[in-house]
């Protein structure tokens, strides 16, 4: 797929030269919009972005640029989710094998309210597309950042929302993306 302009935005696949401001976006976003900073257990990819999403070939980074900046970040991973924290179920459903899993969808916040996201998830949602092997797009979101949930709710569908009095309550949504919806969002 092609880079695509929004204005005075560009939206391409990562580089080498990318990877330094991709890492800012994503470390800032930790510490200045998560609060709670680099966690290894959870972030461990931006040390090796390099070696997580540009060298395997069902993986990918994606990044919004203005001018030389880096703005924002979306990446692709064949992965399933993490249990714990996320129920097994969640597991079971989304294998890694057959799953694109959407990580670091992350906008600088003087950059928001620009399409950017929105963008970069229809170009990773794309990639996925194209791959083989992938059956859905998976992703779970933390509803404490301001605008998230909404986001999200506006391009997937929820599959759990453990605010539900579950005895396992958690702030996290888990959403996914039929892979029906990326044939269409790929053309």
């Amino acid at each position: 797929m092609n880079d695509q302009n929004i204005g005075p935005y560009d939206i391409r696949t990562a580089t080498p030269q990318h990877l330094d401001g991709a890492r800012s976006v994503m470390l800032d976003t930790f510490y200045q919009v998560f609060g709670y900073g680099y966690q290894p257990q959870w972030h461990a990819d931006v040390i090796d972005l390099a070696g997580t999403y540009l060298r395997p070939a069902r993986n990918a980074l994606f990044v919004a640029v203005k001018g030389d900046e880096v703005v924002a970040t979306t990446a692709v991973r064949a992965a399933a989710p993490n249990s714990p924290p996320h129920p097994r179920w969640l597991v079971d459903r989304y294998p890694a094998a057959s799953t694109a899993q959407l990580f670091r969808v992350y906008v600088r916040p003087e950059h928001r309210r620009n399409g950017l996201a929105r963008a970069l998830v229809r170009r990773a949602v794309a990639f996925a597309a194209g791959q083989p092997g992938y059956q859905a797009v998976y992703l779970h979101t933390d509803t404490g950042v301001p605008g998230a949930e909404a986001f999200w709710r506006s391009v997937a569908d929820v599959v759990h929302d453990p605010r539900d009095g579950s005895p396992h309550a958690s702030r996290v949504v888990h959403f996914e993306i039929p892979m029906p919806a990326l044939t269409t969002a790929s053309r």
